[in-house]
């Protein structure tokens, strides 16, 4: 017997499954969160999916050019960062943290950290 506690007192109620634990989750990310976060977020995705299907290309395939596997994968790293450090910075729950910082500016020194990056990175490529 599975016993689940619920603000402070116990019931026999079973455990959901993880199927609807996923579902629940995402529900509410879908609810509670607002259009800014969720196009950020994607971005963020793919920037994880980018870098992992670089990582597995690696392993499988060799790292022959290893400047350009370098490169793209440190570019897919530290645009992860900037966009999470952007996430940060526009999000409406963290505005007292970050109340000197406008969204428009947070923006402006994501773009310009990334054309610097970007910069590097086309000079690491030799």
């Amino acid at each position: 017997i599975i016993m689940v506690v619920k603000k402070g007192k116990a019931t026999d109620e079973a455990p959901k499954s993880f199927g609807s634990l996923v579902a629940d989750l995402w529900s509410g990310y879908l609810s509670s969160t607002n259009k800014t976060m969720k196009i950020i977020d994607s971005y963020l995705f793919y920037i994880l999916i980018t870098g992992v299907i670089q990582f597995v290309y690696c392993v499988l395939v060799g790292t022959f050019p290893f400047n350009a596997f370098l490169s793209g994968f440190i570019s897919c790293v530290a645009s992860f960062v900037l966009a999470s450090s952007l996430r940060v910075q526009v999000n409406p729950d963290n505005q007292k943290e970050f109340s000197s910082i406008s969204p428009e500016k947070a923006f402006a020194e994501f773009v310009f950290c990334h054309i610097i990056l970007h910069l590097v990175v086309m000079n690491f490529l030799g």
